[in-house]
């Protein structure tokens, strides 16, 4: 330390650590935000790949049912409004 008429005047080495501290913190702070950025991103995409995976389940199931007599049966009862023969369909009268 070098006193000058009553004043401090800080050494080039203090300078350049404070410097170097300065900018170790702003990286620091900057990469911290970019985790959390990432970190929020990635929850989402998680989120997103159980729903697909529960989707694709579903399907699988679907697919798996397609050659089965009462998946037809219900799928043309449900969706298409057939009936058996000799049946008469049931239609609710609107209010």
């Amino acid at each position: 330390m070098d006193r000058k008429k009553g004043g401090w005047t800080p050494s080039l080495f203090a300078v350049i650590i404070a410097l170097w501290i300065i900018g170790f913190g702003y990286t620091f702070c900057m990469q911290q935000s970019q985790l959390n950025e990432v970190a929020e991103d990635r929850a989402v995409e998680v989120t997103r790949l159980e729903e697909a995976r529960k989707r694709n389940e579903a399907l699988k199931q679907e697919r798996d049912g397609l050659d089965k007599p009462e998946y037809i049966e219900k799928v043309a009862r449900e969706e298409l409004g057939m009936t058996r023969h000799g049946e008469m369909p049931y239609i609710a009268a609107k209010k």
